[in-house]
């Protein structure tokens, strides 16, 4: 083998090719690489990061003990101690996860097309698909759940469906859908946008505060600041059929079911009333 660098102590140690082949590996630090026979391309830096590829291809990973316990995955980028630690694919797969900051992606086993970015970012996820995570805490309870977005400090910290589904929540801002556990199919934008949905399903809000109070009813529409922020169902996972778009739109509103209120502070008269229509700004106080 060729063009390949080893400093510390049994780095690359194992490596072995038995052709001429232009192997391009970096292994930097104490067992940096250590079990590498024939994979190639690899940049691994930092005590015992990669330490137990074997035959695996095109990894980068720079961290004590980064990406520590995979033998055959490859293109995977782990970047930071203990990020994607105990992922470890036994046959050659390319996974394609990402993940950038301390401990993030830590529990990933066979998940892949992941990408986790921020300190314990996406850390419980085992043999989740295709979620992506940026921020501190983010995704952070996930195991198996695929297909769910969260950008923003703490954003869908809880949810944990404890199943391999496509889960489909979608949630941008600081504290977005930070209580969801196994809620799905919603979608909260705005810093505390659904922050206490937690089995709630099929609701979209937009807006800095929006949803705010729902913890379990479904199917509500909330677009503007504090628009429905103090909405929360009867019972669990009501259809809830509530739409309000405006500043403050149905801001006042708990209990109530089926309203639309469309303009800025409509509805705010409404509080647990059902089937009402207010259109226009300060409509139906």
């Amino acid at each position: 083998g060729s063009m390949s660098v080893a400093i510390g102590t049994d780095a690359l140690a194992t490596q072995n090719f038995t052709t001429a082949t232009n192997s391009y590996n970096t292994g930097v630090g104490h067992n940096a690489g250590k079990s590498v026979t024939t994979g190639i391309q690899n940049t691994l830096i930092g005590g015992t990061a990669g330490d137990a590829l074997i035959d695996a291809d095109f990894n980068v990973a720079i961290g004590t003990d980064a990406l520590g316990a995979d033998t055959y995955g490859s293109r995977s980028v782990a970047i930071g101690r203990r990020a994607l630690y105990t992922q470890n694919f036994t046959t050659a797969t390319d996974a394609y996860n990402t993940a950038v900051g301390f401990e993030a992606g830590n529990d990933m086993t066979t998940g892949i097309n992941n990408t986790l970015i921020g300190g314990l970012a996406g850390d419980a996820i085992t043999s989740a698909v295709g979620n992506s995570s940026l921020g501190y805490l983010s995704l952070s309870a996930e195991t198996q759940g695929k297909a769910s977005v969260a950008i923003g400090y703490e954003a869908l910290k809880l949810q944990n469906t404890a199943s391999d589904a496509f889960i489909f929540n979608t949630a941008v801002g600081y504290g977005s859908g930070a209580a969801v556990t196994t809620g799905v199919r919603n979608t909260f934008i705005g810093s505390l946008s659904g922050d206490s949905t937690t089995i709630g399903r099929y609701n979209t809000s937009l807006g800095y505060n929006t949803l705010s109070t729902n913890i379990d009813g479904d199917y509500s529409t909330a677009l503007g600041y504090g628009a429905l922020e103090m909405q929360e169902s009867d019972s669990a996972n009501q259809a809830v059929y509530n739409t309000a778009v405006g500043a403050s739109a149905g801001a006042n509103l708990t209990s109530g079911i089926q309203n639309t209120f469309l303009g800025a502070t409509s509805g705010a008269g409404v509080v647990t009333g059902d089937s009402n229509t207010a259109v226009g700004f300060a409509a139906g106080l």
